[in-house]
């Protein structure tokens, strides 16, 4: 772990604003490559799975996920359950091995209870919560023993299977623009994007 700072450096610039949910993240992420004895992904070679859903607190976790493991949405090997917790699962494919690592309940719920919480229920970006509240909370998990965060599953088997990447693609004959040819529809027999076919999907 010791490009750890470095990867907090990464994590703010790739984030925007200072949080405890990111480094959170990015320390679960950590956590769960030293228990399958993994390196950063550079492609695909890693999955993750988050339980996160859309708009809710904390969702921030999935930056430091992401900054973690190499895992992105653009990369597409990191997906979402909806469950609304902040449980992660990180597969090995190669060799089938997965763990789960999620936040300790105790830990999120301290975390509720601060002022950085406080101000953020109330409407205020994080942005623009002082330093002097949300400091101590960034510093806290950063430099946190992982067993003091997170309880880890067993390794466990996986047998993960991608969706291989389409290369096909062709031009909407409405808009003009490029569309993966497996979203494109038909409408009054021309080859046109969602968008402008009229359907929802």
């Amino acid at each position: 772990m010791s490009n750890l700072n470095e990867l907090l450096e990464l994590g703010l610039k790739f984030h925007g604003h200072k949080c405890p949910a990111m480094p959170m993240g990015l320390k679960a992420g950590l956590y769960a490559m030293e228990k399958l004895g993994v390196e950063r992904a550079k492609d695909g070679q890693l999955q993750v799975i988050l339980e996160l859903d859309e708009n809710h607190c904390a969702t921030c976790f999935a930056d430091g996920v992401q900054v973690a493991t190499g895992c992105t949405f653009g990369k597409g090997n990191i997906s979402k359950t909806g469950y609304g917790k902040w449980g992660l699962t990180l597969i090995d494919k190669k060799s089938k091995r997965a763990v789960r690592i999620v936040p300790k309940a105790e830990v999120m719920q301290k975390n509720k209870e601060t002022e950085f919480m406080k101000m953020r229920k109330s409407g205020i970006p994080a942005s623009q919560v002082p330093n002097e509240i949300v400091q101590p909370l960034f510093d806290m998990v950063s430099s946190a023993p992982f067993e003091m965060l997170f309880n880890a599953s067993e390794v466990f088997v996986y047998d993960w299977v991608d969706k291989p990447h389409t290369f096909d693609t062709i031009v909407c004959n409405e808009c003009g623009e490029m569309v993966v040819e497996r979203n494109a529809r038909v409408k009054q027999g021309k080859t046109v994007c969602i968008s402008c076919s009229g359907y929802e999907k």
